[in-house]
Formats: structure tokens, C-alpha cells, sequence
């Protein structure tokens, strides 16, 4: 039963399934979660090396989301939903991080194609493990599981689909800001970019699966496959390439992600998903309109 057209609920009740209120819970169950994988791995010591603690917190970290994702968040609100439906995770991750390979590849193409992207010999691979672990696994799954997972649902729960674009896309830009080499233009770069793709990827699916593998698949493909910088941080990867020319065709020091190229092409599948989550009926209106259409 829609819990918006049943019996009024006890006052208890609605403050506690209040949008904003589930947001503050979800936030604050997550966060025990990161925490609680970060000091298990701690408290092992320094028996464990580098290769084996990052991978470890990674694995640990993601369990015990999923964990709160099926025990707590998705009972959390009026609008009950689970954002990690097991049926779909493969398919989800799998379709996303084809996406996102085929995407920024087609990007490192037409950077070359400007000169501004050129490879000089083979890469050595050396910090593979970050790569693969932190900027593709970890990245890719926390990040979405916050924002698209907690920060867009709740957010898009009270404000409606298009308030939830917003500020989700201007957030994950901003926090970006205090990434090496950053600047200003970059972190709207990634708003634009990345912020309406992943948006938009959840809006269309209303699942957590297809944004992870668009993450995972963009940071692995730009940094471990091209050589690209991965949001400003440098990278060694498959060949040894170097950006070069104007910053707005390269990106500067900051990597592909910070050009026009990266902008216009991201940008615009980001809003080609947009739109087919709103033709399939997926844009949602905000609290107090959906409060007024059922009274």
C-alpha cells in the first residue's frame, strides 16, 4: 500500500519517515559503517602489508555498506527502497563500466585528434593496486552509495528529481576542489560531467548498480588504461602518455576530466539519460506538491 494515500500515521512517525530526517539517519549509519571497516583493518597492526590492507578495507568497507543498505536504508522513509537489488548488480556494473570505457575512450580519441593527447611508450602500471582498489573499487562504490544512494535519494524525496540534480551534481564537483591540481573550472567540469551522468544513471534505473559500474569504469579507464590523471591525481598506467596544448583541450595538469571535450561529451550522455529517465516517467515532484496532489 502507498503510504502516502493510507492512514494518517502518529506524529512520531512522519518525523521520523520526514526525507530529511531518513537522509541524517542514513548518513549516520554509513558512516558507522566506513568507520567500523576502517578500525577492523586498523587493529590488525602491521602484520598486514600495503597490498593486503587496502584491498581488505575495500572489501570490508563495501560489505558492511551493503549490509546497512539491506538492514536499515532501504526501510528508511515513506518511499521504501532497496538501491542494491542483488538480481541486477552484475548487469547493472557490467553495462555502466562498458559505458563509461567506451566513453572516455572516445574522449582520450578526440583529445588525440586535437593533439592534445599523445602516447610516448609503454606505462609501468606501478600504482595499479590504488587504481584498481581506491580510485576504481572503492571510489566507485562509496561515492555512489553516498551521493547517488543517500544524498539524491533523500534529497530528491523532499525537493523533487531536478533539486537533487542540482545539488548532488554541484557537491560531488565541489568536493573535488581540494584535489591536487584542482581548480574552480574542474570541479564544475566534474558537476557537469560527472554529477547529471551518475544522476541521471540513477534517475533512469532507480538503482545503485549502473552509476558503481559508470565510477568504477571512468576512474579505471582514464588512469589504469590511458594514463590519464584521475581527478587531478597522477597515475601510471598501460602506456605512458602526456596531455599537452591549451588546458581547455587537455585539462591541464588536473587530466581529461577538466576539458571541453570531456564536458560536452559526458555532459551530453548525462543528459541523454536524464532525459530518458523523464520520458520513462522517472522525475519525481517535491514532498510538499506530492503531499498536495494525494490531500
Amino acid at each position: 500500500m502507498d503510504t502516502e494515500h493510507a492512514a494518517p500515521q502518529p506524529l512520531w512517525k512522519r518525523i521520523w519517515n520526514f526525507p530529511l530526517v531518513a537522509m541524517l539517519v542514513a548518513i549516520a549509519v554509513s558512516a558507522i559503517a566506513i568507520a567500523a571497516a576502517t578500525i577492523a583493518v586498523s587493529d590488525l597492526g602491521s602484520g598486514l602489508t600495503d597490498n593486503v590492507a587496502l584491498p581488505l578495507q575495500v572489501v570490508l568497507t563495501i560489505a558492511l555498506l551493503i549490509a546497512a543498505q539491506k538492514l536499515a536504508l532501504r526501510r528508511l522513509g515513506d518511499r521504501k527502497h532497496d538501491d542494491l537489488p542483488f538480481a541486477s548488480a552484475g548487469q547493472g556494473m557490467g553495462l555502466g563500466a562498458i559505458a563509461a570505457f567506451v566513453l572516455f575512450s572516445a574522449i582520450v580519441g578526440v583529445a588525440a585528434l586535437f593533439g592534445a593527447y599523445r602516447i610516448v611508450g609503454w606505462g609501468g602500471m606501478s600504482n595499479w593496486l590504488f587504481l584498481l582498489f581506491a580510485a576504481g573499487i572503492s571510489a566507485g562504490f562509496v561515492e555512489e552509495f553516498i551521493f547517488r544512494g543517500i544524498l539524491f535519494r533523500w534529497i530528491e524525496e523532499f525537493g523533487g528529481s531536478w533539486a537533487a540534480l542540482v545539488v548532488t551534481s554541484a557537491l560531488f564537483g565541489f568536493v573535488h576542489i581540494t584535489n591536487d591540481n584542482a581548480t574552480w573550472f574542474s570541479s564544475a567540469a566534474i558537476a557537469i560531467e560527472a554529477g547529471v551522468m551518475l544522476g541521471g544513471a540513477y534517475m533512469l534505473t532507480r538503482s545503485l548498480w549502473v552509476p558503481i559500474g559508470l565510477h568504477f569504469g571512468w576512474n579505471v579507464t582514464q588512469g589504469l588504461v590511458w594514463d590519464v590523471p584521475v581527478s587531478g591525481n597522477d597515475v601510471d598506467g598501460v602506456v605512458n602518455a602526456r596531455l599537452v596544448g591549451d588546458p581547455l583541450i587537455s585539462g591541464g595538469a588536473f587530466g581529461l576530466e577538466a576539458s571541453v571535450i570531456a564536458v560536452v561529451l559526458a555532459g551530453g550522455f548525462g543528459v541523454w539519460l536524464v532525459k530518458r529517465a523523464h520520458d520513462k516517467g522517472e522525475v519525481m515532484a517535491p514532498w510538499w506538491v506530492r503531499r498536495r496532489q494525494s490531500a
